[in-house]
C-alpha cells in the first residue's frame, strides 16, 4: 500500500510563544500518561480526575514545539482542555491545518514505528502539498482503521469509552 494521509486525524502544534523560554514538554509532562521529555513519539492519554481516558494521541517532537496526533473530532475539545491547564504560561496550542498524519501498515526507515505496537506499521506527520492536497489512498482511513482493529488496539473517544472508560482499562502501559 502507498503512502496514505489519515483524515480522520488532526494535528495540533504546542510551542513556546515568540520570545518566551517556556519548556513546552515540561508543561505537557505534568498532565499526560507518558514521558514526553524523553525519546518521542510516544503515545499518550489525557486523564480525568478520577483516572478516566479523555483522549488519547501520539506526541511528536518538532523542535523546541510538539506536534500532537489526534482524532480530528476530538481535536478543538482537546485543544480547550489543555488550554484550560496552561494559565499563564507562555505556550501557545493550536491545530495546524498545514500538517497531516500519514500510516502505512510496514515499517521501513522513512517513519517512525507506532509506538503503541510495532506490528501497527509507520506513521509520521508531513506538510500537505499544495499542488496535492488530498495526499491520499481512496478509503486510506477505512483501512487503517481495520488493520488496527484487527490487531486489537483501539483509539479515539469512542472506542476509549467517552470518559467512563479507566486508562488501564484501555490496554495503556
Amino acid at each position: 500500500m502507498t503512502p496514505t494521509r489519515l483524515f480522520d486525524r488532526a494535528v495540533i502544534r504546542l510551542s513556546p510563544r515568540e520570545g518566551s523560554d517556556e519548556n513546552v514538554a515540561e508543561f505537557l509532562q505534568g498532565l499526560v500518561t507518558s514521558d514526553v521529555t524523553k525519546q518521542l513519539p510516544v503515545w499518550a492519554g489525557l486523564l480525568s480526575a478520577q483516572g478516566k481516558a479523555l483522549f488519547d494521541f501520539i506526541v511528536w517532537p518538532a523542535g523546541d514545539a510538539l506536534l500532537i496526533d489526534c482524532e480530528a473530532t476530538a481535536a478543538d475539545a482537546l485543544i480547550k482542555r489543555l488550554s484550560m491547564y496552561r494559565l499563564r504560561k507562555a505556550i501557545d496550542i493550536t491545530r495546524d491545518d498545514a500538517l497531516a498524519v500519514h500510516w502505512r501498515p510496514h515499517t521501513g526507515d522513512a517513519a517512525a514505528a507506532d509506538p503503541r505496537l510495532p506490528a501497527l506499521g509507520e506513521r509520521w506527520i508531513a506538510a500537505i502539498d499544495p499542488a496535492d492536497p488530498d495526499q491520499s489512498t481512496p478509503g486510506a482511513d477505512a483501512a487503517w482503521r481495520a488493520h488496527r482493529l484487527a490487531l486489537g488496539v483501539t483509539e479515539g473517544q469512542a472506542e476509549l469509552g467517552n470518559g467512563e472508560t479507566l486508562w488501564l482499562e484501555c490496554n495503556a502501559g
